[in-house]
């Protein structure tokens, strides 16, 4: 039996100022997601070909990666408010311009900015949820946040090749450089608090946040794998259903494990999820099993949804928000671009049945790190 937390009674978490924070992500990253795969078709159907439409991923990613870097600098120097406000406009404005061109270096430009703009609205708006957030209720706090952020990519993403086919890429386009900025409109009621900047030799140490993020990483990378290699693996139809199911399993499975997260520890939560994931991805061997294959995404995507949200609230027992928000979106954004150009290298000598396995293989190595020591719980003041 595990030990139970003490039971506290705190104010709602969904203050005025965590909705406007949601709405505020919400709409960028609807906006980013309309997007994510339309724009590869818009420089396909442009002339630029395949190694174009991959060109526009990887360099938009860079650019995320890179922006999450900075952010906890950018918080530190300009606050909360101003620094998502910054993100949605990226976001939005440079959007605006691509109906007017689909030449590669043109949307190569964009897709830069448009890149910063979503590692700076990622990294500000989880650091300001664990800001927002009750320390005895961070869990359940950060399991809500993710199930907000989640719609976007649910809905964003078909609707987006769906407005492209039926009616045409230039209303697509323009609606989404006008959601995010419609965001800006949230983003006046958000604080102004600014965090204090600590650079790596003060305070908590990265190493106390390595276990966390490489576990995390791990589950990452194998999402980039089955989202770019699934539909490809076997029958895209049944690819297709299998990711829905992991789409709306993982949000709910991030809140849950919030919620038993905050009452018995977030720690103990990291060897089920991981073992739930590893098995998932170990079933998508059996590429052409429609059981197999549904059973597994929606295995892979409770996994993941528990690891979001443990690993993120156990970093932010041991670090400071904006600097454990950088760190965890990086190990997500990277954690998906290596899986997807790692397998892509390596599946020619493998194939997907064995690929799939030595995915699963390398996420079972993280199991070791899962003994984490649990953080002193906050008891009610």
């Amino acid at each position: 039996m595990w030990p139970r937390v003490p039971s506290v009674t705190v104010v709602g978490m969904m203050t005025r100022s965590m909705n406007l924070m949601m709405a505020a992500s919400m709409a960028g990253l609807f906006g980013f997601y309309l997007l994510f795969s339309a724009i590869p078709l818009y420089v396909v159907r442009g002339g630029s070909g395949e190694f174009g439409a991959g060109l526009t991923t990887g360099v938009m990613m860079l650019a995320t990666v890179l922006a999450e870097l900075a952010v906890p600098w950018l918080l530190s120097a300009f606050g909360h408010r101003a620094v998502m406000g910054l993100g949605l406009a990226l976001l939005g404005l440079p959007t605006l311009l691509l109906p007017l061109s689909a030449a590669l270096p043109a949307v190569l430009a964009i897709s830069l900015l448009r890149g910063a703009g979503l590692g700076i609205v990622v990294v500000a708006g989880t650091a300001l949820t664990a800001e927002l957030v009750p320390a005895e209720r961070r869990g359940e706090g950060l399991g809500l946040y993710g199930v907000a952020v989640g719609i976007p990519s649910v809905l964003g993403l078909p609707l987006g090749l769906w407005g492209s086919d039926t009616i045409g890429f230039t209303p697509v386009l323009v609606a989404a450089g006008l959601v995010p900025l419609a965001g800006l409109a949230a983003v006046r009621g958000l604080p102004r608090s600014r965090p204090a900047y600590r650079s790596a030799e003060h305070g908590t140490g990265l190493r106390d946040l390595a276990g966390p993020s490489l576990i995390f990483a791990a589950v990452t990378t194998a999402t980039g794998v089955l989202i770019t290699f699934l539909p490809l693996a076997g029958s895209p139809q049944l690819a297709s259903a299998a990711l829905l199911a992991q789409s709306l399993t993982t949000p709910a499975a991030r809140w849950l494990a919030g919620r038993l997260g905050d009452r018995y520890g977030h720690a103990r939560l990291l060897p089920p999820g991981v073992l739930a994931a590893v098995t998932g991805v170990a079933l998508q061997t059996q590429v052409d099993a429609p059981v197999a294959v549904m059973a597994g995404m929606v295995l892979f995507g409770a996994g993941f949804g528990v690891l979001q949200n443990a690993t993120l609230a156990l970093m932010f027992e041991r670090g400071e928000p904006s600097r454990v928000s950088a760190l965890w979106n990086l190990a997500y954004d990277a954690g998906m671009g290596v899986g997807a150009m790692g397998f892509g290298l390596v599946l020619g000598q493998t194939g997907y049945p064995l690929g799939f396995a030595l995915v699963a293989a390398v996420m079972a190595v993280t199991l070791p790190l899962t003994r984490v020591r649990p953080a002193c719980v906050p008891l009610p003041r």
